[in-house]
């Protein structure tokens, strides 16, 4: 059974964000866009370019309304060092959870049991928390933050214009289509 549509399930975890730690549940997310990015561990190789470009892009994420969570089953302990350690991640400003429990990584289905790590998982949430967009990696692939504000923005937008949808590529101010029975036969 595939999440999408479904709403995200009850969670607690502590996020290291802007030099504290704070909680973070369901609620904290409610009434607003969110992107959970599950990643396999702290002090790793591909994960930090990740990270790093988030956070190149999280103003911009920001201007749409959207908060960008990174969840790994480190502690918050291990976001803080590796935080306070590594270049790229210092760039981050976003809540960066630690899930030791598994419990949220369980709750995205993305967490690999045997090795206690999760799958590259991307979630776009919206206001009434339910996911819009579920992308799941092998973890030796790396994501594209440009990709996912595409996405969000195209999640956003069908949001805001019920019965329109967005096509392959679809940019801001582009076009888009709406279904019938006259479009039918005619892309």
């Amino acid at each position: 059974m595939s999440l999408i549509n479904t709403t995200i399930k009850p969670f607690k975890a502590t996020a290291y964000h802007n030099g504290k730690f704070v909680d973070v549940t369901e609620q904290t997310v409610a009434g607003k866009w969110s992107v959970f990015v599950f990643y396999p561990a702290d002090f790793t190789f591909v994960c930090p370019t990740e990270l790093e470009d988030l956070a190149d892009h999280y103003a911009e994420f920001q201007k749409l309304g959207v908060e960008v969570y990174s969840v790994s089953t480190d502690t918050h302990f291990a976001h803080k060092a590796w935080h306070d350690t590594s270049d790229a991640i210092k760039k981050v400003n976003y809540p960066m959870i630690g899930d030791p429990t598994h419990a949220l990584s369980r709750n995205f289905d993305v967490l690999i049991e045997e090795e206690g790590i999760a799958l590259r998982g991307t979630f776009v949430v919206n206001p009434a928390g339910e996911i819009k967009v579920l992308e799941i990696h092998d973890n030796g692939i790396g994501r594209d933050a440009s990709e996912l504000l595409r996405k969000v923005k195209a999640a956003q937008y069908i949001a805001s214009h019920p019965g329109e949808v967005c096509p392959a590529k679809w940019e801001e101010g582009a076009k888009t289509l709406t279904p019938s029975l006259d479009l039918v036969g005619k892309i």
